[in-house]
């Protein structure tokens, strides 16, 4: 899996899938950018939302016909000195329909435990690549 963020200026930056797909992020005008995108930690949260949400609908297939909302609300508190990464993530499922309490929370337990991809990545072990000017460069 790979995706391409480019630079559109100022704090900008466009992520594109290769599919069709694009994603603006911006800082908030508050760290100097114009706010006309998603912050790379809200794009996050929704990444973390999105990637559970898909898990919890396909867990309760069986129910499908009986869903009528899913929605996934994701609430970060962050490091108050850099760098500032979550450090809790508090994510409200909301399902409307007939469906079992015991159902959803077996749904919620199964993709934070094993399915989530996104969830089991927050601590993931980083490497890291430099290219300057169409050129890979070591870290000195």
């Amino acid at each position: 899996m790979k995706v391409s963020t480019k630079w559109q200026g100022g704090f900008a930056f466009t992520m594109d899938n290769g599919k069709g797909y694009d994603l603006p992020m911006d800082a908030g005008t508050t760290a100097g950018g114009n706010g006309e995108g998603v912050s790379p930690m809200e794009a996050l949260l929704g990444s973390l939302a999105g990637c559970m949400g898909i898990d919890i609908f396909m867990i309760l297939k069986p129910y499908q016909e009986k869903i009528e909302r899913i929605e996934l609300e994701t609430d970060g508190e962050r490091n108050e000195e850099p760098p500032k990464y979550f450090k809790k993530i508090q994510v409200t499922v909301h399902v409307d329909g007939d469906i079992p309490a015991s159902r959803i929370w077996r749904a919620v337990n199964l993709s934070n435990d094993k399915y989530c991809s996104v969830a089991n990545s927050l601590k993931a072990e980083l490497s890291y690549k430099v290219v300057l000017n169409g050129e890979e460069v070591n870290q000195a």
